[in-house]
C-alpha cells in the first residue's frame, strides 16, 4: 500500500539508510574475520579454474587470473534492527502528540475501566458487550443475572399492577429453565422474586415518587410567589416614594402660607 504521508516517508526513508549502514558494518566486519589473502585466493581460484576448462588437467598457471568465475549473489538484505524500528516508532509518536491526536483523550486522569482486582476470564466478552450494546448473545445465567439487577428500573417504567406480576413471573420461569439446562455454562445464581413481594415494592416506590414530585411542585410554587412577591415590592416602591414626595410638597406649601 502506498503511503502519501510525506512525514513517515521521511521516516521511513531514513530508517533505511540506519539499516544499509549495519548492513555495510556487518559485511566489513566479515571481511576482516574472512581467512587468508587475496594472492591464495587467487591461486586456489585460478588451479579451480584451469581444472574446469580443461579436460581433465590443470591448465593456466598456479596463480593465474580468475576469468571464469561465476559472479557472486549480492549479500541479502537485513532486517532493520530493534534499535531502529524503536527509534522509527518513537518519531512516530512524538509527531503524533505535536499534532495533539492524545489531547482531550476520554479516559485522561482516570482509571482505566473494568480493573477490579479479581481475575475474569470473560473480562473481554463483557467488555465488548458493554461497549456495544449487544444484546442476546450472553449466556443464560450471565443474561438472567443483568435483567435481574435492572428489574427494578423496569418495572418502574410500567403503569399497571397486572403487567409488574407479569415481568415478574417471566424472570422466575427463566431462572428455573436456565437451572434445569444442561448445557454447562456459568453457574446460575440469580435467586427467584416473590410475585406479591415485588408489587407491593412496587407500589411504595411509586407512592414515593408522587410524594416527592408533590413536594418538587410546592416547593417551586413557593419559590414562584416569593419571586412574585419580591417583583411586586420592587414595582410598587416609585409609586410610594412618588406619594410620600407630594405629601411633603404639599406640607411645605402649607407652612409657607400658600399664595396668598
Amino acid at each position: 500500500m502506498q503511503d502519501h504521508d510525506p512525514q513517515r516517508r521521511a521516516l521511513q526513508y531514513r530508517l533505511d539508510r540506519l539499516a544499509e549502514q549495519e548492513r555495510d558494518a556487518g559485511a566489513a566486519l566479515d571481511d576482516a574475520a574472512a581467512p587468508g589473502d587475496g594472492a591464495g585466493s587467487e591461486g586456489r581460484a585460478g588451479v579451480d579454474d584451469g581444472a574446469v576448462r580443461g579436460d581433465g588437467a590443470v591448465r593456466g598457471g598456479a596463480a593465474g587470473p580468475v576469468t571464469g568465475a561465476p559472479a557472486t549473489a549480492p549479500p541479502a538484505p537485513r532486517p532493520p534492527s530493534m534499535a531502529a524500528r524503536g527509534s522509527f516508532a518513537d518519531e512516530l509518536v512524538r509527531q503524533a502528540m505535536a499534532r495533539g491526536e492524545f489531547d482531550d483523550l476520554p479516559l485522561a486522569g482516570k482509571p482505566i475501566p473494568g480493573i477490579t482486582g479479581r481475575h475474569d476470564p470473560d473480562w473481554w466478552l463483557k467488555a465488548l458487550i458493554e461497549r456495544e450494546q449487544i444484546t442476546g448473545v450472553l449466556p443464560e445465567a450471565l443474561q438472567l443475572r443483568k435483567d435481574d439487577a435492572a428489574l427494578d428500573d423496569r418495572l418502574d417504567q410500567e403503569r399497571t399492577e397486572e403487567r409488574v406480576r407479569e415481568l415478574v413471573e417471566e424472570l422466575n420461569a427463566r431462572v428455573v429453565a436456565a437451572r434445569r439446562q444442561l448445557l454447562g455454562g456459568p453457574p446460575v445464581v440469580t435467586p427467584l422474586r416473590d410475585v406479591e413481594s415485588e408489587v407491593a415494592r412496587w407500589h411504595e416506590r411509586r407512592r414515593a415518587r408522587h410524594a416527592e414530585a408533590a413536594a418538587r411542585a410546592q416547593e417551586e410554587a413557593r419559590s414562584a410567589a416569593a419571586e412574585h412577591r419580591t417583583a411586586s415590592r420592587s414595582r410598587s416602591w416609585p409609586r410610594v416614594l412618588g406619594r410620600l414626595r407630594g405629601a411633603a410638597h404639599a406640607r411645605d406649601r402649607s407652612s409657607s402660607g400658600g399664595p396668598g
